[in-house]
């Protein structure tokens, strides 16, 4: 078990929600990162660049990762449903993790997405991500396909914790796996020291209020949905594991961090101006839309792995009409090759 699991995990929390955030673009020093502390905010589930002949971009992922912090991000997220993982080879899963890791230095927390439905095989995963050193957190969904009953999933989630050497954040996302944690059976997972939060994207907004309402004070809730993260925060959540940050990390940032510290105002303000954002990036199946965007900043080639394909030529000019009109398309950095 991970020493930091059986620290006072309450008392740090009541201590952090004390403090007002001081600046949503500042990135805090790696040693104000106490458990759990650090995982708070906005984080982005990264999508994979790759390159044209389909191998691993490292050049354009570094850059992003690099962009991404500097931009004020709370935390980052590789290999996540964002990130293609499914299409991923074992060597290249590991390889960017350790890139995220090797780039981000230390100055922001990384949550390694860790998933399979053979629940033998997740605790392969989970243990080997884990002992990576600069992994703090792992990420881990339900099984899908197989649709087990919820002590399947209990049963299942218990057996990851175990194995794992970092704490563990549950993803819920039925819509994807055709699984959904029931709230009960949340409950039986948080009390298990390894298990400290989940990114719920059940899309069911009264299942994440009675969620919010029912786990410990000291259990995070993240958002799985950007277009419902204000929602979430002012139920009691903690923050958002965030698509559309890849295009935008510093505004991402900036509302969720200002809703955290109960600048409602500001934070709608930043929600109603990137909303149809938000929307857009799930016109098609993501990560579709969110890498033609950045493509169209210049920032990665619009490159998939089958059974992903380019998104449709309605849905890339639609995409690039919200784009121009936030201003994502005024200044247009060259991919890094």
């Amino acid at each position: 078990m991970h020493p930091q699991c059986l620290t006072s995990r309450q008392e740090k929390l009541r201590v952090l929600c004390a403090s007002v955030v001081k600046s949503s673009f500042e990135i805090p020093a790696p040693e104000d990162y106490a458990f759990p502390m650090k995982l708070r905010g906005c984080g982005t589930a990264l999508v994979t660049p790759f390159k044209h002949d389909g191998s691993l971009d490292e050049a354009a992922l570094r850059e992003l990762v690099r962009w991404q912090v500097e931009s004020g991000i709370g935390f980052l997220v590789p290999c996540g449903t964002t990130g293609e993982t499914p299409t991923l080879a074992h060597d290249e899963w590991l390889r960017i993790v350790d890139l995220t890791i090797e780039t981000a230095d230390g100055r922001v927390p990384i949550m390694a997405g860790a998933t399979s439905n053979n629940t033998r095989e997740a605790v392969a995963k989970a243990k080997e991500i884990s002992a990576r050193a600069g992994t703090d957190y792992v990420l881990t969904a339900t099984p899908y396909y197989n649709k087990p009953t919820q002590e399947g999933i209990y049963q299942h989630f218990i057996a990851i914790a175990e194995a794992s050497a970092k704490p563990l954040i549950l993803y819920n996302i039925a819509g994807r796996t055709g699984t959904n944690i029931e709230t009960a059976t949340l409950l039986r997972l948080a009390e298990h020291p390894n298990i400290i939060g989940v990114k719920e994207a059940s899309g069911n907004i009264a299942q994440i209020a009675e969620v919010c309402a029912s786990v410990p004070e000291d259990f995070l809730v993240f958002s799985g949905d950007d277009a419902i993260t204000l929602a979430v925060i002012g139920l009691g959540g903690v923050g958002i594991v965030s698509v559309a940050s890849n295009e935008i990390p510093a505004e991402m940032s900036r509302m969720t961090n200002t809703a955290l510290a109960n600048k409602w105002d500001e934070a709608r303000l930043l929600f109603r101006k990137y909303l149809p954002l938000m929307q857009g990036n799930f016109i098609e199946s993501s990560p579709g839309p969110v890498k033609a965007v950045l493509a169209m900043m210049g920032r990665i080639e619009e490159i998939y792995r089958l059974p992903l394909v380019p998104v449709k030529k309605e849905t890339r000019a639609r995409l690039e009409r919200i784009a121009a009109e936030i201003g994502l398309l005024q200044s247009q950095p060259a991919a890094s090759r």
